[in-house]
This record gives C-alpha cells, sequence and structure tokens, in this order.
C-alpha cells in the first residue's frame, strides 16, 4: 500500500512528460525564440542573437534605466532539450511498433535528430578561416572568435617553436608556465575589447615597460556583437624567465609590431592572436580568380585553385573551390568566403561540425514518414470506403 502513492506520482510525471500538450507548447517556444532571434540579429548580429536566445538557459531582459536583467523566457537549451526527452518519452510509451506506425516512428525520429543536431552544432561546431596570397601555403586554420597570447621561440631560423595560451585561461592575476622552456607569464590585466591610441601626455602612465607598451593608450570597451564587426582584446603580461622579469609587455590584436626578448640564448616573440589550429596538410593558392557582372563591380563569381599536399597520406592533388562548391575534407568544411589585395589573397571560411549531416538526415525522415504515414492512412480509408460501397451494393 505504501508504494501505490509513488506510483501514482510516477505515472503522474511520466504522463505529463510524455503529453502532447507539453510537445505543443515547447513547439511554440521555439517559435517564439526563432523569431526573436530573427528580430535581434538587426542589432546583435546572427552569432550574439543565437547565442543570446538558442544556446542559453535563459533569456535575461534589461528594461530601461535599470540596473540589472531578469529572465523572461526559456532559452533554446532547456527547451530543446525536454523536446527531445518527450518526444523520446512519447515514442516509446505511446506508439506501437507495428507497420502502421511505421510513419509516425519516422517522424519523430527525424523531429529529434533535428533538435539533437542543433545542440551538436553548439557544442561541437568549429568556426575558423583560412586567408593566404597567391603562391603562398598555410597548415593553420584561425578562430573567428578566440583570440590566444603566443610565445614563438624564432632561434632556429627553419623552424618556429610556438606555444598559444588560449583566452579562456587569460584571467587578471594568473601565473601560467610556458612547457618545456624556463618561461612564465603573468597576465596583469586582459580585456576582451579595447581602443589604441598614441599615448599623450595627459594620459596615465602605461603598465607597460616593455616594446611598444609605454608610447600607447588602451581603453577597455565592451565586447562586439554585428557579425562585421571584430573584437580587439589587449593584455598587459608580463614576463618571467629564470626568476626575474623581462618586462611587461602591451599585447594586441590592433598591433602589428614586432615585440620580443631574449633569454638563456634563445629568442622569442609574443603576439596577441586569432587562435590558431595547425593542421596535418597544407593548402597553397595557385590561383584566385574573381569574375564580375559586365559593367559593374558586383561579383558573379570567385574561386580559388588550390593544391592539397598531405605528406602522411601521400596526397598531393589540386582543388578548385568556388562559391556554392566547397571542399569537404577529413571533417572540416572550406568554403570560399572572401578576397583582398588586388583580387591576390583568398579568404577561405573553415567549418568543423560533426553534426552536420543531421538536419538533412532529420528531413528526409519527416518527410519520408509523412508519405507512408498519409499514404497508409489513404489506404485504410479506400478500403472502408469499398467494403461501404460493397455492403451497400449487396443489400
Amino acid at each position: 500500500m505504501s508504494n501505490q502513492p509513488e506510483k501514482s506520482i510516477a505515472v503522474a510525471l511520466l504522463d505529463a512528460l510524455t503529453s502532447l500538450k507539453l510537445a505543443i507548447v515547447l513547439l511554440a517556444l521555439l517559435m517564439v525564440l526563432v523569431l526573436a532571434c530573427t528580430l535581434a540579429q538587426v542589432d546583435l548580429g546572427t552569432h550574439g542573437a543565437v547565442e543570446r536566445y538558442m544556446r542559453s538557459w535563459l533569456v535575461w531582459w534589461r528594461p530601461d534605466g535599470a540596473s540589472s536583467s531578469i529572465p523572461v523566457l526559456p532559452g533554446g537549451t532547456p527547451v530543446g532539450g525536454l523536446l527531445i526527452v518527450n518526444l523520446s518519452a512519447a515514442q516509446i510509451r505511446k506508439l506501437q511498433l507495428n507497420w502502421r506506425k511505421a510513419g509516425l516512428w519516422l517522424i519523430h525520429i527525424g523531429l529529434i535528430l533535428l533538435v539533437a543536431g542543433e545542440f551538436v552544432s553548439a557544442m561541437l561546431q568549429v568556426d575558423a578561416r583560412l586567408t593566404f596570397e597567391e603562391g603562398h601555403s598555410a597548415n593553420y586554420v584561425e578562430r573567428t572568435r578566440q583570440y590566444e597570447v603566443a610565445v614563438v621561440d624564432t632561434s632556429d631560423p627553419k623552424f618556429d617553436d610556438e606555444f598559444g595560451i588560449p583566452e579562456s585561461l587569460l584571467r587578471d592575476g594568473a601565473t601560467l608556465t610556458i612547457p618545456k622552456t624556463p618561461l612564465q607569464v603573468k597576465v596583469v590585466a586582459y580585456m576582451r575589447n579595447s581602443e589604441l591610441r598614441n599615448r599623450a601626455d595627459k594620459d596615465p602612465k602605461s603598465n607597460a615597460t616593455a616594446g611598444v607598451g609605454p608610447e600607447i593608450t588602451v581603453q577597455g570597451l565592451p565586447p562586439v556583437t554585428a557579425d562585421d564587426a571584430q573584437d580587439t582584446p589587449s593584455a598587459y603580461i608580463d614576463v618571467l624567465a629564470g626568476g626575474s622579469s623581462k618586462g611587461v609587455f602591451l599585447l594586441s590584436a590592433g598591433i602589428s609590431a614586432v615585440q620580443g626578448f631574449s633569454h638563456g640564448g634563445r629568442t622569442y616573440r609574443l603576439d596577441l592572436r586569432l587562435r590558431r589550429e595547425y593542421l596535418p596538410y597544407s593548402l597553397t593558392l595557385k590561383d584566385f580568380s574573381h569574375d564580375v557582372y559586365p559593367g559593374t563591380d558586383i561579383p558573379k563569381n570567385f574561386s580559388s585553385l588550390v593544391r592539397l599536399l598531405h605528406p602522411e597520406r601521400g596526397e598531393d592533388r589540386t582543388v578548385l573551390i568556388y562559391m556554392n562548391q566547397p571542399l569537404r575534407y577529413e571533417g572540416r568544411t572550406f568554403y570560399q568566403a572572401s578576397f583582398g589585395k588586388n583580387d591576390t589573397m583568398s579568404v577561405l571560411q573553415v567549418v568543423q561540425n560533426p553534426g552536420w549531416l543531421m538536419p538533412y538526415v532529420s528531413c528526409t525522415l519527416v518527410t519520408l514518414g509523412l508519405l507512408i504515414h498519409f499514404g497508409l492512412s489513404l489506404g485504410r480509408l479506400q478500403r472502408r470506403q469499398v467494403r461501404t460501397a460493397t455492403a451497400v451494393g449487396a443489400t
């Protein structure tokens, strides 16, 4: 008798979790989030809007004049996760495993894959870019919205030994050890976005004591969100070697000057740059073509003829990358994105997304499920009409 209330509560929870009403509410919430995300792209850009509405736990809103934000909606993460649980539980509990329900099974599986695909993309997709000029090769890609502090040993004229510190570790006051070197770096201050200008006499003394930093004034700014805007991160880095300081350097994505130091007979370079990810192969830009519509400057087509060299696989071939025709290779997709330097430089957008096929499979399954479900329903309806007509004729 004591287990009866517990069973009733469990059954009630399971009924609520697998109910059609919950599915409708969750789908309605997703529609509201998609609409709000679409409208927000005007101010936040695509990336910022998706992060705020679709890849968050809560959607926050700050009223005019208020000092704090309040949650107004659940974000896409809990809504999508609960929808996956709802569809999966309802499918297992309520749908019979037989041919007559085959269409509904395919529809449910397709919807589950569609929502799960967004979770895979949110967690695993990596956006990067590859920029090179004609005749030049590149064996790395750069993350488009992630930065790193690079410590580069340039002592060997034939080879640079690099170590990158991701911005997630650049916390004020953090001290980090560079592996296989006697070096440590202490983060004096890090700014996700900043504005740089030449130091004036009235400006306060710079925190930098080495490199070009003492002549530059830095002001922190809020991070940008627009798609066509880019942050300019800056950091004050104190370099420690053998227990003594080599000075505090100002590193910034807005500084092109080479900064470095020497220690123990070795030469090092410091830089703050887009985070790099090195590849086991290289791409060489052999030729870039840019076609425009006659009489205008409007791009009609632009393409990159590249040489793909993968020594470990013994692969050496030429590939043409152009609009709507990317290169898919070893889990990455290289799209033709932009160009520059009087049509001698090409910019490729590089996307690594293990779940890129999931939306296509999902749409195929949903379409096939609908065709099967309505086909079977139509067949049953026609057979019922035939039986009715036969019965009427017999009487």
